[in-house]
C-alpha cells in the first residue's frame, strides 16, 4: 500500500515508520524540516521511503499531495506548545483534511485519547476529540483509535510516572492518583496501527484500545517502583490544586510547565476502555502494564527500533539501517557525553576503540578500572578477571572485563558496552565514531537513593577519568 505518514519524527511516528517499511508498504513521511529528520537509519529503504517537506500549520508549504495514497496517519500533536494548543491542533487538522481532499486517500487513522462527556473533559482530551471531529468531515473515512497512557520511553505520561518514582521515595499523594486508566505497552499501539490496513471492517469507526488491566495512577507509581526494585511511600493529600500539581511536577520531573500543566488538567478524567470489539477484530497477545515496564527498560532502550527486532540484535543480525536508531536510555539517568574531533584517521581511532580493556588495559587512569573491579569482586562481583575473547574482535554478546558487548558494528563506528559489576543501578558505555568526531557517552540509570549517592561520589573521578579517556582514543591510541 501507498502510506501517507504525518508526525513522522514524532514519539509514535518515529516508531511505526520501521514497522510500515517491514510491512512492505510505500511509505511518504511528513516533516517540517528534512534536516532534523534521521533518515540516515533508513537509507537501505531506497524507493520505499519518501520524505515530502511541508508544515500543516503553513498550508502553501505543503507539496502536492502524492498520487494513488491508499491510507494516511495522522500523528500530529500540539499539547504542550503554549495555552492555544487546542487552536493550534484544530488550525492543523483543518489544514491536513483540505490538502487530503485533493488527492485519491480513502481512509486516515487518528490516534486520539480516551475519555467521555466532553463537557466534563479537560482541554487536552476536549481537544483530541475536536481533532476527531475536523478529520471525519473530510472525503477518506476515518478510522479512530482512543488510548489511556502508553508505555514506552518518550511517552510524557509514562515519563513523569518513571521522574516520580526513580527521584521520590516518599511521594505526596494529590486527588488524582486515585484516577483510573487503562494503560497500553507502545509495542501493541504499533500492532494496532499497523494491522489495522489489513481490517477493512475497521473502516469509518471508532475503537478504544488499552492493555489488559485498569490502574489507578497510584498503582502505576507503584507497579514502576516493584520492577525497579525500589521501595516507595504514599502520603495522601486531601487538597493540592491542579496548579500547584502542575508545579510540583515541574520541579521535581524533567517535563516543561505546560505539558504537565495540561497533563494534571487531564488526570481528572478516568481514560478507560468503554467497549473491547477492536480485540476481535485484531486480536494480539497485550502485554500487562509490569511486562511493558521491562521492556521499555530493557538493557537496549530502543526509543524508534520496535522492540522485537532486540533479538536480532542480540543475534548480531540487526539491519544496518537500523543501527543509529538504537539507544541507551535517556530519561531519569546521569550522564557524561564527550564529543572530541578527531587526530587521527577514522579506521586508526575505531581499532583504538575495538581495542580497548582486557590485556590492552583501559585508556585512561587503568589503575582506577582495575580498583573499580576489585571492589566489585569485594562485593561478589565478576570483577576485570575475564578480560576480552580477542585483543581486537568484539562482538555482540562477549564479555568485556566487567561489560557486556551490546552492538558492536565497526562499518557504522558504533559500540555499546553494558555495565555486569556490582552497581546501585545500570551502566552503559557509548562510543559514536563519525568521519570527524568521537563522541563517547557514560550513562548510570540509579535505583534509589544509593544509586544517586554512588554517581555524585564517583563524580570527581569522572570530571579526570572520562575527557582523557575521549582524547586518548580519538588520536588513535588505547
Amino acid at each position: 500500500m501507498k502510506i501517507l505518514l504525518t508526525g513522522a519524527s514524532g514519539y509514535i511516528g518515529l516508531r511505526l515508520l520501521p514497522a510500515l517499511l517491514e510491512a512492505g508498504h510505500t511509505v511518504f513521511a511528513l516533516v517540517r524540516d528534512k534536516r532534523r529528520f534521521p533518515g540516515r537509519e533508513f537509507e537501505a529503504s531506497g524507493d520505499q521511503l519518501q520524505i515530502i517537506e511541508g508544515d500543516l500549520l503553513d498550508p502553501d508549504s505543503l507539496p502536492v499531495i502524492p498520487d494513488g495514497l491508499d491510507a494516511a496517519y495522522y500523528l500530529v500533536h500540539s499539547i504542550g506548545v503554549g495555552r492555544d494548543f487546542a487552536d493550534t491542533e484544530l488550525n492543523v487538522a483543518r489544514n491536513f483534511t483540505k490538502w487530503l481532499s485533493g488527492g485519491s486517500c480513502r481512509r486516515v487513522i487518528y490516534l486520539g485519547g480516551l475519555g467521555e462527556l466532553p463537557d466534563g473533559l479537560s482541554e487536552h482530551l476536549q481537544s483530541r476529540l475536536a481533532v476527531g471531529s475536523v478529520l471525519a468531515e473530510g472525503d477518506a473515512s476515518l478510522t479512530t483509535f482512543r488510548a489511556s497512557i502508553i508505555v514506552g520511553s518518550g511517552s510524557a505520561s509514562f515519563e513523569i510516572v518513571r521522574d516520580l518514582a526513580e527521584k521520590l521515595p516518599v511521594m505526596i499523594c494529590p486527588k488524582w492518583v486515585k484516577t483510573r486508566c487503562q494503560p497500553i505497552a507502545i509495542r501493541d499501539v504499533i500492532d494496532y496501527l499497523t494491522r489495522v490496513l489489513e481490517t477493512p471492517e475497521t473502516e469509518g469507526r471508532t475503537f478504544d484500545i488499552g492493555g489488559p488491566e485498569v490502574l489507578t495512577y497510584r498503582e502505576l507509581l507503584k507497579g514502576y517502583a516493584e520492577v525497579r526494585g525500589l521501595s516507595r511511600h504514599f502520603v495522601p493529600v486531601p487538597i493540592l490544586s491542579p496548579r500547584l500539581s502542575s508545579w510540583w511536577l515541574y520541579l521535581v520531573t524533567s517535563t516543561r510547565f505546560s505539558l504537565a500543566q495540561a497533563l494534571v488538567d487531564s488526570m481528572k478524567n478516568e481514560t478507560v476502555c468503554t467497549e473491547h470489539e477492536i480485540r476481535e477484530l485484531i486480536p494480539l497477545d497485550l502485554l500487562s502494564y509490569k511486562a511493558a515496564i521491562e521492556r521499555t527498560l530493557s538493557r537496549i532502550a530502543q526509543n524508534r527500533v520496535p522492540s522485537s527486532w532486540i533479538n536480532s540484535l542480540v543475534g548480531g543480525s540487526l539491519d544496518p539501517r537500523f543501527i543509529d536508531a538504537i539507544k541507551v536510555p535517556e530519561h531519569g539517568v546521569f550522564a557524561d557525553r564527550q564529543s572530541t574531533a578527531l587526530e587521527a584517521p577514522r579506521a586508526e581511532v575505531i581499532d583504538a576503540v575495538w581495542s580497548i580493556g582486557g590485556e590492552n588495559g583501559w585508556p585512561s587512569m587503568n589503575w582506577a578500572w582495575d580498583l573499580r573491579g576489585w571492589i566489585s569482586r569485594m562485593g561478589g562481583g565478576i570483577g576485570t578477571r575475564r578480560g576480552r575473547r580477542h585483543p581486537r574482535e568484539l562482538r555482540a554478546g562477549d564479555a568485556l572485563d566487567f561489560w557486556r558487548v551490546l552492538l558492536s558494528d565497526e562499518a557504522s563506528g558504533r559500540l555499546i558496552l553494558y555495565a555486569e559489576m556490582k552497581l546501585p543501578g545500570e551502566a552503559w558505555l557509548d562510543f559514536r565514531i563519525t568521519e570527524g568526531e568521537l563522541i563517547q557517552t557514560a550513562t548510570f540509570r540509579p535505583q534509589g537513593l544509593l544509586g544517586r549517592l554512588y554517581w555524585y561520589a564517583v563524580l570527581p573521578a569522572h570530571w579526570f577519568l572520562f575527557p582523557r579517556m575521549a582524547k586518548r582514543l580519538a588520536s588513535g591510541k588505547h
